[in-house]
């Protein structure tokens, strides 16, 4: 009984102080913007605004490369901090269906 109370006690414990994963990708926006064009090539390919409560929103950005395929998603916050939420590969776009038709 003590052996798992303890085991229990160190997986619950090391959970915790682990960093969340959000955090490990964030940074001033600038500094992943200079990245994501320097070493990736991307550009930013789509934006618009995330309204999280009455009186603050946040950017989500599509930043991608069209010869690769790569894309980065950022959400940036109005401190200007980025957090990359999503990344990979064989990023296309879709046309817009004409007005009135859903897809």
């Amino acid at each position: 009984m003590f052996k798992r109370l303890v085991t229990t006690a160190l997986l619950f414990g090391m959970a915790a102080t682990a960093p969340p994963a959000a955090a490990m990708g964030c940074a001033p926006r600038d500094h992943i913007v200079e990245r994501l064009k320097d070493r990736y090539s991307e550009t930013l390919t789509a934006a618009g605004l995330e309204t999280t409560s009455e009186t603050r929103q946040r950017m989500l950005e599509i930043w991608s490369n069209p010869e690769n395929g790569s894309y980065t998603v950022l959400l940036t916050d109005p401190t200007g901090v980025s957090c990359i939420v999503g990344y990979g590969s064989e990023f296309h776009t879709i046309a817009a269906p004409p007005k009135g038709e859903l897809g």
